[in-house]
């Protein structure tokens, strides 16, 4: 192998990292919103499926401290209803990321206390999306600019 094959060997990662460089955030945060968005749904679902099962859970097994058992059913299946769609719609990410985190948190710290490898994957999802926001493929986005809310280059 001569030393033009070499050099050209050894380009390549940097060549496929500055490729890699230039993907748009807007197409990562599409998977990142509707991988969160399908895990919340599903749960908010299964709760609506058997309500009854639900309720009890809640007053026997999640046990969320302060609030009563059927506020919490509520509020928990009302978010896991709502903020899938936003998500998808790339509607209000910033905020829906929040208040996915502080639910992420409340399962965390007193449902699943052991379920942590799951709940670090979507704390770093929903960090990403706190961070960074939805992306330019987006609804907000869309409003935004149509509503002239963008902020303008210095």
């Amino acid at each position: 192998m001569n030393t033009t094959e070499k050099n050209s060997l050894l380009a390549l990662p940097a060549r496929a990292i500055a490729w890699l460089n230039t993907v748009p955030y807007s197409l990562l945060a599409l998977p990142l919103r509707f991988a969160l968005a399908v895990v919340f749904w599903n749960s908010g679902m299964t709760k609506l499926a058997n309500w009854d099962s639900t309720l009890y859970l809640f007053a026997e097994e999640y046990r969320v401290p302060v609030l009563p058992p059927e506020f919490a059913a509520y509020m928990a299946t009302t978010m896991e209803l709502t903020t899938p769609v936003l998500l998808v719609l790339g509607l209000l990410v910033r905020s829906t990321a929040l208040a996915l985190l502080g639910m992420t948190a409340v399962i965390q710290l007193f449902v699943y206390p052991g379920a942590w490898p799951t709940h670090i994957q979507w704390v770093a999802m929903l960090l990403i999306l706190l961070t960074r926001g939805a992306g330019a493929v987006s609804l907000g986005h869309v409003l935004a600019n149509w509503l002239g809310l963008r902020p303008q280059p210095a």
